[in-house]
Order: C-alpha cells, then structure tokens, then sequence
C-alpha cells in the first residue's frame, strides 16, 4: 500500500475569491470512475454552493456530522458558515454523466457531462457557472440573519 496523502496539499487546492460560486478553497481529492470527493473551506459568514438540488429543510451541523443527501428537491441544499473562522467540509459524490442540477432560488437548471465531447474537450465547463447565473456572486448574508451559537 502507498502512502495516504496529506489532503490539504497545495498542489492540489485551488484559491477562489469571494466572487465564486464555491468555496473559498477547493481540494480535489484522488477520484474514480463514478465517486468523487473535494474538501471545502468556507470563510467566515460566507455560503458554500447555490442552493441546489440533484434531479428541504435546513439543519445546523456540529463537527464531524455527516448528512447524505438523496437525489430531489426534498433533499436541496446549501453549506453557510455562520461562524466567526473558517470551515471546512468533505463532499463525496457519486459522479453520473450527464448530471442536471436544479437551482430553485434562480430557477435555472445545469445539465454537465464528465465525459468528453466528439472533438475532446469538456461538454460543459463546471467553471463557467457563475456567468451561466448571471454572474451573480456567492451572497454574504446580512448581519442580523445570522445567529449565534452558544
């Protein structure tokens, strides 16, 4: 067996500004045919993704709670930090192609393969989202919506 790897290396994470739709940092962990799995940082009183479904109710997360959601609205979700210092969260996903994930708060749709088209490059680039929403930015949610933790 090889060594496990340490998985916030920085050859792997990406840095993202404040206008991305994702995370703050993003680390693509070794992938196979249909799983994957990505560690996320979020920055303090930021949101993760759009809030989506793969084609709900909200709940607060303690460290190292682990929450599986199935494909359909009833399942919809966002990540929000709503503490003062960063997060971090793993994201495994089985990976079909094509995926459509439905957005409800814009009412737009994205349909993306894994696989590639005819001419070899990518039937739909993940990174163009943000301008496929309207170039909307990852909201920063206002103060008051933001509770404490005790």
């Amino acid at each position: 067996m090889g060594e496990t790897p340490y998985i916030w290396s920085t050859d792997r994470e990406s840095e993202r500004d404040d206008e991305e739709w994702a995370a703050d940092k993003t680390t693509r962990l070794p992938r196979g045919k249909e799983i994957g799995a990505t560690l996320y940082e979020i920055s303090p009183r930021k949101t993760g993704r759009y809030y989506h479904f793969h084609h709900g109710a909200e709940r607060e997360l303690e460290e190292s709670d682990v929450v599986h959601f199935p494909v359909g609205s009833e399942s919809a979700h966002r990540l929000i930090n709503r503490n003062d210092e960063r997060v971090r969260y793993l994201m495994v996903a089985n990976r079909p192609s094509p995926e459509a994930v439905e957005y409800p708060d814009t009412r737009q749709i994205s349909v993306m393969a894994f696989t590639q088209s005819q001419l070899g490059g990518p039937l739909f680039d993940i990174r163009t989202l943000p301008e496929q929403m309207g170039g909307q930015p990852r909201p920063t949610l206002p103060e008051a919506s933001l509770p404490r933790r005790s």
